[in-house]
């Protein structure tokens, strides 16, 4: 009985091996991505470091799956003397550690923004504790998918915190949700982006009582299809809503030049599969 259940046990033993005495040169190989391990180096925790897989072919241990952990080690240690586990596998050829390699990821669910940020309020993240308050704090509640009183959107939340400060992203929710008062895609990504872009730009220049009785005169629907002619992402909602807060107005008109001297970093607009609608 013992010797069938072995057979889901990998043949591997693992060893301490220095990062210098390792080789990740093979073809099937990534670049190293300098940007990835800074960043990850700038943010280590040891327990998030895995045992790095190698393969033992002729005395030489080929790493297959872990370049990046031992650059990032390496950088941090600041040595390519420091050891890491290594899980050794000694009965592999070149295209079965390519295969691996190729394949390592094709079973693997990535986790969802909504399971990272229920993950981060559970070890107690004061960013992501701050903006479930805020969030709470106007009667709604951040979900994993649309439902009544939701925001879905999550990593536009934590972009607009990131990128833009608490106290914007608190504007942008109290303009949506009085805005639209629920109405369906007013706390989508695009439009929490625009007017969070349009908060950024114009500051005080905002009438929130103007901006409610026109933007809110106009649905969500509308918004979007003017948006769509105007340019891709969030920019493109930005102008179509400084369009109809403009209409008809004679003085203190918002100027659209504001729009495209972007006091943020443009990271602020990366697309996630949340953002499309």
């Amino acid at each position: 009985m013992m010797e069938d259940l072995l057979r889901f046990v990998p043949d591997v033993h693992f060893e301490q091996i220095p990062i210098k005495n390792l080789v990740s040169n093979q073809e099937y190989q990534r670049n190293i991505s300098l940007k990835q391990v800074k960043k990850a180096a700038a943010d280590f925790d040891i327990c998030q470091i895995n045992p790095v897989k190698v393969s033992r072919r002729n005395g030489i241990n080929y790493v297959f799956n872990g370049q990046h952990t031992i650059e990032i080690i390496a950088a941090v240690s600041g040595s390519r003397e420091t050891p890491v586990w290594c899980m050794i596998y000694n009965d592999l050829d070149y295209t079965k550690e390519a295969d691996i390699f190729a394949n390592q990821m094709k079973h693997v669910k990535p986790l969802l923004p909504y399971e990272i940020f229920i993950g981060n309020i559970e070890a107690g993240s004061d960013k992501h504790l701050n903006i479930k308050h805020l969030v709470e704090s106007y009667d709604m509640k951040i979900t994993p998918k649309p439902a009544p009183n939701g925001i879905c959107a999550v990593s536009t939340l934590e972009h607009i915190y990131d990128k833009y400060g608490f106290h914007i992203l608190e504007h942008v929710l109290m303009l949506c949700i009085s805005t639209w008062e629920g109405a369906p895609n007013s706390l989508s990504a695009n439009i929490m982006k625009g007017i969070a872009r349009i908060i950024d730009a114009y500051g005080s220049q905002i009438d929130d009582e103007i901006f409610k009785e026109k933007i809110g005169s106009v649905s969500v629907k509308e918004i979007s299809r003017s948006a769509k002619e105007r340019g891709e992402g969030s920019l493109g909602y930005a102008e179509a809503m400084v369009s109809i807060y403009n209409a008809k107005r004679r003085g203190n008109l918002l100027k659209y030049e504001n729009l495209h001297k972007e006091k943020k970093t443009r990271a602020f607009d990366v697309q996630s599969d949340e953002d499309i609608e």
